[in-house]
């Protein structure tokens, strides 16, 4: 048998802008990837790997600053 453990989180004003940043950065980042892989493979037939997805996150963060107000080791 599993033993399974939730918690509830209850953040502060502050930490409820912080979460919502961040999130909002991330969705973005996913948003962006699948489109950029559903566009290769209709144009090229091949997959983007995740090392390549990656490798573009540093360029985009130059790119749009706000991109930098999510947590990067998550």
């Amino acid at each position: 048998m599993y033993k399974a453990y939730k918690f509830r989180l209850k953040p502060n004003t502050e930490q409820e802008i912080a979460l919502a940043k961040s999130f909002g950065c991330c969705r973005w980042f996913w948003n962006y990837s699948l489109n950029l892989c559903q566009e290769t493979y209709k144009t090229t037939g091949k997959v983007l790997t995740r090392n390549y997805i990656q490798g573009l996150l540093p360029s985009l963060k130059k790119a749009y600053d706000w991109l930098t107000d999510a947590y990067s080791q998550c």
